[in-house]
């Protein structure tokens, strides 16, 4: 038996994922030792398994509205690999139900459970009894639904209702007596995030963390990793970052929006003026500065030595992130963090692996310890302060730089023309699309790089369009009709009109 747990939520940390991992594993043996299984699921051949993932309000809201045209937020949500009625097969299991692991051990799935950590603490307040307890009976619950159990009606739901008590006594958490015994979708206040925690809220923790450092060391990945979602873009190739995005990550009890900015580097057009300025005047206006560095490098260079002489001077706390800490060994940190220690009086250094999401948990407790007591500044279901016309100019650039080499793709910026939504015949609201036009132009310096972006017979410039559509598609969970055109503007890179009509406009102190 195996239960594989995503948490893709933050509100939910790391020692009650492990908690939750040892009742959750009883609660399922529990149900396979009991005698209305099915004994074909039994059998020593296989192992069962199930996999849990944990989301906030908006992603099961989005699941619910996909897979059940219900656009709500519930607690938890259960997908079937099975064919199963109260605990029987309703067919033999086939060999196309089976799958093998990398040691040729045979796997049978029983499904999917998704569950909303924010929704069922709320629940759990209102049932007067601990968060463990209201995620395991919701795992629990969950369990049954794919074993093929239901509480479509009264027989269905005491059957149901008695097993998953039995099972809940079993493993430990039996429920106090002054509980509700019986829950309905309409006994759950339809509450949102932002009903719960809204504007204004007076936090312990809320505030700015500004992300400085070279090119390419990071912090996009990072910002990205916080999100949940691609706010910034991606690539191998540095200065990939050209404005600040903000990126907001949400707990009840703290907001911390962080600040991805261009790398600093030595600026060799009005351009890179720009991205360095933007650099240092967000460590300006932040409450706490993070400077990110590669740890497979161990010697700091000028710009990481004029970052934190800049962070000193403005009296701002200062943490150093070593990012890339899984590609290095233990020992050889040690002297990259006796160099860096010798610049500044750190607050705090963390080894991080933004990619693999290592370490970033312990990152977001030090920021917020350091954050002061505040107002919340932005609702609770935001996640970034910029449009979604923005990151779709982003996501274009993206593809950009990943599909031409050399000068070019430092050479272009991407303006969106238009964008347009159409809205579905039944809408509920404006996120409510069945189709968002976009025409965008791809501006670059010399009639060559035009011939380059557009390719032989127009093939780059599909190739471009088309990644570009996915991944704008992903972002706006709806249907994107995508037309790209490329224009040449001379050295637009170092003439002030351009600059501004782009959006890279010099802001006054």
């Amino acid at each position: 038996m195996s239960i594989s747990i995503n948490n893709q939520t933050r509100s939910f940390q790391k020692d009650q994922v492990k908690t939750f991992q040892e009742y959750v594993e009883k609660s399922l043996s529990e149900i396979m030792g009991s005698s209305f299984l099915d004994p074909r699921l039994k059998s020593p051949d296989f192992e069962i398994d199930a996999d849990i993932r944990l989301v906030g309000e908006t992603a099961i809201r989005k699941l619910n509205f996909e897979f059940r045209n219900i656009d709500k937020v519930t607690d938890v949500l259960s997908f079937p690999a099975l064919d199963m009625k109260e605990g029987t097969l309703d067919s033999d299991l086939m060999p196309y139900d089976f799958s093998f692991d990398e040691k040729g051990k045979k796997h049978l799935s029983i499904g999917d459970v998704v569950i909303c950590p924010e929704r069922a603490k709320k629940q759990a307040e209102d049932y007067g009894h601990s968060l463990e307890r209201e995620m395991v009976f919701l795992a629990t619950h969950s369990f049954l639904h794919l074993f093929g159990f239901d509480h479509m009606n009264k027989k269905e739901e005491e059957s149901m209702f008695t097993k998953q008590e039995q099972v809940m006594v079993a493993i430990g958490l039996p429920r106090n007596g002054e509980e509700k015994k019986v829950r309905t979708e309409e006994e759950q206040p339809d509450l949102s995030a932002n009903d719960l925690h809204p504007v204004g809220e007076m936090l312990p923790h809320c505030g700015y963390c500004a992300l400085i450092g070279r090119p390419n060391v990071g912090k996009s990945t990072l910002l990205n990793c916080i999100s949940g979602m691609k706010l910034a873009i991606v690539s191998h190739k540095p200065q990939t970052t050209r404005n600040n995005i903000r990126a907001i990550y949400n707990r009840e009890d703290a907001q911390v929006i962080f600040v991805d900015t261009p790398g600093i580097h030595r600026p060799k057009s009005k351009l890179s003026e720009f991205m360095v300025d933007s650099s240092f005047r967000a460590a300006k206006g932040a409450d706490v500065v993070a400077l990110m560095v590669d740890g497979r490098f161990g010697k700091p260079a000028n710009v990481e030595k004029q970052a934190v002489e800049t962070a000193r001077k403005l009296k701002k706390p200062l943490i150093l992130i070593v990012n890339k800490a899984d590609a290095v060994t233990k020992e050889s940190l040690l002297p990259l963090i006796a160099n860096y220690s010798s610049l500044a009086d750190f607050a705090a250094i963390v080894p991080v692996s933004a990619l693999k999401d290592d370490g970033v948990e312990e990152l977001m407790n030090v920021i917020i310890g350091m954050l002061p007591s505040a107002p919340r500044y932005f609702p609770m279901e935001e996640v970034t302060d910029q449009s979604e016309r923005e990151i779709a100019a982003e996501l274009i650039r993206e593809q950009i730089l990943h599909y031409t080499n050399e000068e070019i793709p430092h050479g272009t910026a991407v303006e969106i023309d238009s964008f347009e939504e159409e809205l579905k015949e039944d809408a509920i609201d404006s996120y409510d699309r069945s189709l968002i036009k976009i025409h965008a132009s791809i501006v670059c310096e010399r009639d060559s790089h035009k011939s380059i972006l557009l390719g032989k017979n127009g093939q780059m410039i599909k190739r471009i369009g088309t990644a570009a559509r996915e991944n704008i598609e992903e972002m706006t969970d709806c249907k994107v009709f995508l037309d790209l055109h490329v224009k040449v503007r001379k050295d637009w890179k170092n003439r002030q009109v351009f600059l501004d009509e782009f959006g890279y406009k010099q802001k006054e102190d």
